[in-house]
């Protein structure tokens, strides 16, 4: 048990470095693809060298910031609106494919490793300030990136440029993504509150 506990962020990137491989063999579009993983792979192996220079979370850190790169490769395979997720909207009545929303929920479970790190190095001396920075941080990353988004979108134009931004037709979608982002941080700094240590 211990030595799964030592080697657990390994065994998440082992499991992350299969699936990037394997779905990115035969993408739905290899524009979106592209656009979807960079950004994601990016994150990734930012944590790998914050590791690698000693720069470490808890396991819960890590579990909780691997979500969305395992989501969000899911999507750039499939493209997010083509996600086969029938069961999650069909449980509660959505009319469009909400996978896109669960993955923005889950872009702000960063916020877990954000509070984290700035406990742990000292830059706050409270939880309160620690998540309330996390949430503020998650709040303007979600926002600049649907600016990206948007103008990735009017770039790419066509299939592609529709495909990434993934609005499905709600003129709403940014707005209610930036939304999710922040409910998922919010939500991860409240079990934050019980986990993280001073």
């Amino acid at each position: 048990m211990q030595l799964f506990k030592k080697y657990f962020p390994h065994l998440l990137l082992t499991i992350y470095i299969i699936e990037f491989v394997s779905l990115g063999l035969h993408p739905y579009s290899r524009d979106v693809w592209y656009a979807e993983n960079i950004p994601i792979f990016a994150i990734v192996l930012f944590l790998v060298i914050l590791y690698m220079r000693g720069i470490k979370f808890s396991n819960t850190g890590y579990l909780l910031m691997s979500i969305l790169p395992f989501l969000h490769t899911v999507g750039g395979y499939y493209t997010f609106e083509r996600v086969p997720f029938d069961w999650f909207n069909n449980f509660f009545g959505f009319e469009r494919n909400m996978f896109d929303r669960v993955g923005h929920f889950t872009a702000g479970f960063f916020a877990y490793g954000l509070a984290e790190y700035v406990l742990t190095y000292k830059k706050v001396s409270t939880k309160f300030w620690a998540s309330f920075l996390a949430v503020c941080f998650i709040g303007t990353l979600a926002m600049i990136y649907e600016l990206i988004e948007w103008q990735y979108a009017v770039k790419a134009g066509g299939d592609a440029g529709i495909a990434f931004l993934g609005s499905q037709g709600d003129i709403w979608d940014a707005q209610k993504d930036m939304l999710m982002d922040t409910l998922g941080a919010i939500f991860v700094v409240i079990i934050g509150i019980f986990t993280l240590k001073k």
